[in-house]
C-alpha cells in the first residue's frame, strides 16, 4: 500500500477536517453494524426464549468465557489498530502495509490455539461459573460449537480493525450486514428445523453464528488478498516478522491481559449472579441485550473516535485529539442517558417480547434502578477514556482501568453487597453500577492528565 488516493484523502480529513462531520462520516456505518448485530442477538435471544429461559441464558452464560479468550488476541487487534493508524497519520504507508501483514498472520496462529483451547477447557469452566445444571447441557453445546469457529471469527476481526485504521468503515459494515441477515434467516431454521433441515435447538443457533462468520472471514480476506480494501496483503508481508511481532506483542500483550482478565471477571460475576437463580440471570441477559441495542449509536461514535484519535496522534496532533474524544463524550453521554430512559418507560410491554415470564419481570426493575443508571456514566465516560488510551497506544492505562473497574471494584463490591450486606439480588446489581461510577471518574482523571499524547511508532 504506497497510499492510494482514497486513503490519503480520508487521511487529511481525519486529521484536518471538521471534527463533527468527520466523527459522523466514519459512525454512521459502524452505528449501522452495531445496531444490525445487537438486532441479531436480540433475534437470538427472541427464538431461544421460544425453548423456555434455560435455553434463553445458554449464549449469555458462555459469551464471557468465550470473551475471555478471544480478548486476547483482540489486544493484540488493537495493537494493529494503532500501528496501521498512526503510520498512516504520519503518512508512511510502506509500514502501515507491514503492520497490517503482521498483525493478519499472528491472528491466525492464535486463533487456532485459542480454538483448541476452548474445546478442552468448556466443562470445568461452566462448572466453574456455578452455571444452574438445567442451563449446563444448553450452554456446552453451544460453547463447543462456538469455538471451533474461532479462527474465522479473529480473522474477520483483524480484517475490520485494518479497514478501520485507514479510515474506512463502510467495507466491513457491509459485509457484516450480510453476515448477520444469514445468522438472523439461519437462526429459526436451524433451531426448529424448518425446511427439512433438523431440529437443533441451542446447537443450531450455535451453528448459524459460525457459518455467517466464516463466511464473512472469508469475504475479508477476498478483498485484501486482491488489493481491494486499501490495504494489499501479499505472500511477503504475511510471512513470520519477529521484529513486528515483538511490537505488537509489547503494545498489544497490555491490552490483552486487560480485556482477556475483564471478560474473565464477567465469568466470575456470572457465578455471582448465578448465585441467586435463574430468574435472575435471564432478567440480567435480556436487559442487557436492551441496552446494547439502545446503546449502539454510542458505541458506533467511539469506534470513530479510535480512528481519528489513532492518525491525529500518529500525524502528532494531540490537542485535536483531545478536542474529539472529550466531544465524544458529551455525545454518548447524552444517548445513553435517553437510552435508559426509553427502557425504564417500556420495560415491561419490551421484556413480553422475549420471555413472558412474571418472576422475570419483576427482576428485570431491580437490575433497572440498581444497575442500569450507571450505563451512561460506562458509555459516555469510562469507555471512551479507554478508547483514546487504546487507540492512542498507550495500552497500560487502559488495562490498569479495566481491571480496577472489574477486579478492583466490580466482583468485589457487587459480592460484598450481594451476599454480605443486602444479602439479595439487587445487592449485586448495586455493587455493578457503583464501580461503574467510580471508573468513570478515575479514567476520566487519568484522560485529562494528557499523559497518552505520545505516539508508539518510532521517528524515521
Amino acid at each position: 500500500m504506497k497510499g492510494s488516493t482514497k486513503v490519503q484523502e480520508m487521511r487529511e480529513e481525519i486529521i484536518g477536517g471538521n471534527i463533527e462531520k468527520t466523527l459522523l462520516k466514519l459512525a454512521w456505518p459502524l452505528i449501522v453494524s452495531n445496531i444490525i448485530q445487537v438486532l441479531y442477538n436480540i433475534t437470538d435471544t427472541f427464538w431461544l426464549g421460544k425453548l423456555g429461559r434455560e435455553a434463553l441464558s445458554a449464549p449469555g452464560v458462555s459469551w464471557p468465557l468465550i470473551g475471555t479468550l478471544m480478548s486476547l488476541g483482540m489486544g493484540f487487534a488493537t495493537a494493529g489498530f494503532a500501528f496501521v493508524g498512526q503510520y498512516i497519520g504520519a503518512e508512511n504507508y510502506e509500514k502501515a502495509n507491514r503492520a497490517a501483514g503482521a498483525l493478519y498472520s499472528l491472528m491466525l496462529i492464535f486463533a487456532s490455539v485459542v480454538a483448541l483451547v476452548g474445546v478442552l477447557i468448556t466443562p470445568y469452566a461452566l462448572k466453574f461459573m456455578n452455571v444452574t445444571s438445567t442451563v449446563y447441557p444448553y450452554a456446552l453445546v453451544y460453547l463447543r460449537v462456538i469455538f471451533i469457529g474461532i479462527p474465522f471469527s479473529f480473522t474477520f476481526f483483524s480484517f475490520s480493525f485494518l479497514m478501520r485504521a485507514v479510515g474506512d468503515t463502510k467495507t466491513p459494515v457491509k459485509i457484516s450486514l450480510f453476515t448477520v441477515a444469514l445468522n438472523i434467516l439461519l437462526d429459526p431454521i436451524l433451531i426448529f428445523g424448518w425446511l427439512g433441515f433438523p431440529k437443533l435447538g441451542v446447537e443450531g443457533a450455535a451453528l448459524a453464528t459460525i457459518t455467517s462468520n466464516s463466511l464473512g472471514s472469508l469475504i475479508g480476506a477476498y478483498l485484501l488478498f486482491t488489493g481491494r480494501a486499501g490495504i494489499h496483503l501479499t505472500r511477503e508481508t504475511l510471512k513470520p516478522d519477529l521484529e513486528f511481532y515483538k511490537r505488537i506483542f509489547r503494545v498489544g500483550l497490555p491490552s490483552s491481559i486487560g480485556s482477556s482478565a475483564n471478560s474473565f471477571g464477567f465469568v466470575v460475576l456470572t457465578r455471582i449472579i448465578f448465585g441467586f437463580g435463574d430468574v435472575t440471570y435471564a432478567a440480567y441477559t435480556i436487559t442487557t441485550r436492551l441496552v446494547n441495542f439502545l446503546t449502539s449509536i454510542s458505541r458506533g461514535i467511539s469506534m470513530a473516535m479510535g480512528t481519528m484519535i489513532a492518525q491525529n496522534v500518529g500525524a502528532e496532533k494531540y490537542e485535536r485529539a483531545k478536542k474529539i474524544a472529550e466531544r465524544t463524550m458529551m455525545v454518548n453521554f447524552t444517548i445513553a442517558s435517553a437510552a435508559i430512559l426509553l427502557i425504564g418507560a417500556f420495560r415491561v410491554p419490551l421484556f413480553k417480547v422475549f420471555l413472558n415470564d412474571p418472576a422475570v419481570i419483576s427482576e428485570s426493575k431491580i437490575v433497572l434502578e440498581y444497575f442500569l443508571i450507571s450505563v451512561p456514566f460506562f458509555n459516555g465516560i469510562f469507555m471512551v477514556s479507554t478508547n483514546v488510551f487504546r487507540s492512542a497506544g498507550h495500552t497500560k492505562k487502559s488495562m490498569v482501568v479495566d481491571m480496577l473497574r472489574l477486579w478492583g471494584l466490580r466482583i468485589p463490591l457487587s459480592y460484598a453487597f450481594g451476599y454480605v450486606i443486602m444479602k439479595a439480588s439487587k445487592g449485586v446489581f448495586f455493587g455493578m453500577g457503583l464501580s461503574n461510577f467510580i471508573a468513570a471518574g478515575v479514567a476520566f482523571a487519568w484522560f485529562m492528565k494528557g499523559s497518552w499524547m505520545r505516539r508508539i511508532i518510532e521517528e524515521d
